[in-house]
């Protein structure tokens, strides 16, 4: 939403808005960016619906009961969901390149644009993860490129009508595997052209893409010769070489996946690669937020569990035990994905390695709480416990720290994580 708003101030709209979180005093920080941007914040108690000339935006968390959509009804406010605002604005463009998939999407996005401006293409991109290149979501150019990263979870995918569809994959997040092959197929067949991870078997099952991707398998563009380094990883793609400053054989597949849609749009792979060597990555994907005592903190979006297991898997290419600290992001993904997420944690942590699991993110709501950590920290075994407070969970992670270990701060859908890791930094003992 915030990237949205973004977008839509910068176009010339007067823009105004509200969010529990900064109602609760959470995420101040963010609130202050969009605040010296020229968008007005106002409390979720109705105050900033003033006139029925207003249109009123919500995400799909915003209920019929929150006290802005009441008074939105009430004065005959016209409405409009966030996908539907911002499928507007895409299929408006005269290019339009959406990620779509299961994981990676941000960063492939943030990718893709961050290669179309360094060679000119002045684009619009819109993100839902804050890109370290821009320090922001969102970036509005006066290109004739539209790139954005467009979601599944409530459907909203099928909105969309793009240039050109990258697919990074396909694994069961918020909804099942018969409900996302019929999304993505959709996703796939209004595309003029499509790349897709030949990598991921329920993805290239899909539809006959125009360009492949993939690391292990036959495709159109594929990575050889991969070197993984604790900073980042190389590989070549038929002559060209191309050096990520982001770690992990999933950021090469998200790397390919980026030069392949610029390849769609009409930019060589060599001038593709030569600017991903100085993307930067996004914020909270396995960020290094400090060491100290030889214990490093790393901060990471890791929730469902492809993301899981290509963090663990990428941090485990070199030597330190892994002390995880796991928020599921809801409820409601807790008790859609449970079973995988067990078998995510399960396949991938080391012996020795220890996971800490605290109660799901909850904000307010409806949702059924019935389901909680307790049930996941049980599937998974030995290795896993459950502590309710997060204040807690830090106590217990400090006090199993010892040197050389590294403590991973997991979850998403909220922004107070990285604060808590930022806080067992300080915490940890300098020698």
């Amino acid at each position: 939403m915030m990237s949205l708003a973004q977008i839509v101030a910068a176009q010339g709209s007067i823009v105004a808005g509200s969010d529990r979180s900064l109602d609760q005093g959470r995420s101040g920080a963010k609130f202050e960016r969009i605040a010296a941007q020229g968008i007005g914040l106002f409390a979720q108690d109705g105050s900033g619906i003033v006139s029925a000339d207003q249109i009123v935006v919500a995400s799909a968390a915003i209920e019929a009961t929150v006290p802005d959509i009441v008074r939105a009804t009430e004065l005959g406010c016209a409405r409009m969901t966030r996908a539907e605002l911002l499928a507007e604005l895409f299929n408006a463009a005269p290019i339009g390149i959406a990620v779509g998939g299961t994981s990676g999407k941000s960063t492939v996005t943030g990718m893709i644009g961050w290669i179309l401006d360094q060679v000119g293409r002045d684009p619009t991109i819109m993100n839902g993860a804050i890109m370290k290149n821009y320090g922001t979501g969102a970036r509005v150019g006066r290109g004739d490129v539209f790139v954005s990263e467009v979601d599944e979870s409530d459907g909203s995918i099928a909105l969309y009508r793009p240039t050109v569809a990258v697919l990074n994959n396909v694994a069961v997040d918020h909804k099942s595997l018969e409900d996302l092959r019929a999304l993505f197929s959709g996703f796939l067949a209004r595309a003029d052209k499509s790349v897709v991870n030949a990598d991921n078997a329920e993805a290239a099952s899909l539809a006959t893409p125009t360009l492949t991707f993939g690391l292990a398998s036959l495709s159109d563009l594929r990575a050889i010769d991969l070197v993984e380094r604790p900073d980042g990883v190389e590989f070549r793609v038929g002559d060209t070489h191309v050096a990520l400053a982001l770690p992990g054989r999933h950021n090469a597949s998200n790397a390919l996946a980026a030069l392949g849609a610029a390849a769609m749009v009409g930019v060589p792979v060599s001038a593709a690669a030569a600017a991903l060597s100085t993307f930067s990555g996004l914020n909270r994907r396995m960020e290094v937020v400090g060491t100290a005592n030889t214990i490093t903190v790393i901060d990471d979006f890791g929730h469902n569990p492809d993301k899981i297991a290509a963090t663990l898997s990428a941090l485990h290419v070199f030597p330190g035990r892994l002390l995880v600290f796991f928020q599921p992001h809801g409820y409601g993904p807790l008790k859609q994905m449970g079973r995988e997420l067990a078998y995510a944690f399960r396949a991938n942590l080391d012996e020795g390695d220890r996971l800490i699991v605290n109660d799901p993110a909850y904000f307010g709501g409806t949702v059924d709480r019935s389901i909680g950590s307790e049930a996941l920290v049980e599937a998974i075994g030995d290795q896993a416990e459950h502590i309710a407070s997060r204040e807690a969970c830090g106590e217990r992670l400090l006090s199993l720290a010892r040197p050389h270990d590294r403590i991973v701060v997991m979850g998403a859908r909220d922004d107070t994580l990285s604060d808590f890791a930022a806080g067992l930094l300080a915490a940890l003992p300098s020698a």
